[in-house]
C-alpha cells in the first residue's frame, strides 16, 4: 500500500483534446476535473489553470482555480499566477497545489525570462517570467515538501533550453536546499528531456518515467514528476485523456 499518490496535470485552462484541429478545441472544465476525481491523488499539482487574458489582466478570484475548489472541498488548496504581465500570450498560466492534507508554508518564487526574441502571428515578442510554487504537508506523520513548476518553452521560441538554464538552474537551488522528503510536479518544457534528468539526478533526485510521451501534440516527455532519495516509488502511469492535450503522470509514493 503506498503512502500517497501525486498526480502531476497541465490542464491547458480546460481545453479538451481535438487531434484533427487542438487550437480550437472547445473548454470545457467539467471534464478536468472528472479526470483529476478519476485518479483519487492525494496530491494533485496543475498548470495552466487559467487562461491568459489581453492586457495580462488576472481575474482575482482566478475562476478555473475557484471551480476545482468547490470541486474538490475536501482538499487544502494554493494557488498562485505568474507576475502580471502585459505581453502575456492568450495560453495558460497560473499554478495550484491541491492536498487532501493540509498545507503550510507555502511559498511562491518569479523565475525571470530571457529576452529571447521570437515571432507570434508576425510580431515581435519576448517571454514574460515563469513561475515556481511551493508548500509543506504531513502525511502518515511525516513531513513532505512540494514544489511545482511550469518553465519556458524554448523549442517553441526557436532557442535552446540547454542555452537558457537560468530558470532550470534556480529550480535545482531550491530542490537542494529543500529538507526532507520532497516531490517536484511539473510541465518542464525540455524537448530532449535527458539533459534535465542527469541535472537534477546530480542533485540526488530522479523522475518516476522517461519512456511515455506526456504531450499529445509532439512526441516529448515534457510532463515529470521527481523526487529525492528519501521516497521510493511504488508504482507509476502516464494516461493519455481528452481533458486536455497533455497526459496525466501518476506517481505512488512510499517513504523511504
Amino acid at each position: 500500500m503506498c503512502a500517497f499518490r501525486v498526480l502531476q496535470f497541465n490542464i491547458q485552462f480546460g481545453q479538451n483534446w481535438n487531434e484533427a484541429d487542438p487550437d480550437t478545441a472547445p473548454v470545457n472544465l467539467d471534464l478536468t476535473i472528472a479526470e483529476i476525481r478519476r485518479h483519487n491523488a492525494d496530491i494533485v499539482l496543475l498548470q495552466e489553470v487559467e487562461q491568459a487574458l489581453p492586457g495580462g489582466v488576472q481575474p482575482d478570484p482566478p475562476p478555473n482555480f475557484a471551480r476545482l475548489r468547490a470541486a474538490f472541498p475536501a482538499y487544502d488548496a494554493f494557488f498562485s499566477y505568474p507576475k502580471a504581465d502585459p505581453r502575456e500570450l492568450p495560453f495558460g498560466i497560473g499554478l495550484a497545489i491541491l492536498s487532501k492534507t493540509e498545507l503550510a508554508d507555502p511559498i511562491r518564487r518569479d523565475l525571470p525570462s530571457p529576452a529571447v526574441e521570437f515571432d507570434f502571428q508576425g510580431e515581435r515578442k519576448t517571454p514574460t517570467d515563469r513561475l515556481l510554487i511551493g508548500a509543506t504537508t504531513m502525511i502518515a506523520g511525516r513531513q513532505l515538501r512540494i514544489f511545482n513548476t511550469h518553465l519556458l518553452a524554448f523549442f517553441m521560441l526557436n532557442a535552446d533550453s540547454e542555452t537558457h538554464l537560468s530558470h532550470r538552474q534556480f529550480v535545482v537551488d531550491q530542490l537542494a536546499a529543500a529538507k526532507g522528503p520532497t516531490v517536484l510536479g511539473g510541465d518542464f518544457n525540455v524537448s530532449h528531456h535527458d539533459s534535465l534528468v542527469e541535472e537534477f539526478g546530480r542533485i540526488g533526485y530522479q523522475t518516476v518515467q522517461t519512456s511515455e510521451v506526456t504531450w499529445r501534440r509532439r512526441p516529448y516527455v515534457l510532463d515529470h514528476i521527481f523526487y529525492n532519495r528519501q521516497l521510493k516509488v511504488a508504482g507509476h502511469s502516464v494516461r493519455p485523456t481528452d481533458a486536455s492535450d497533455h497526459c496525466v503522470v501518476l506517481g505512488d509514493f512510499e517513504f523511504a
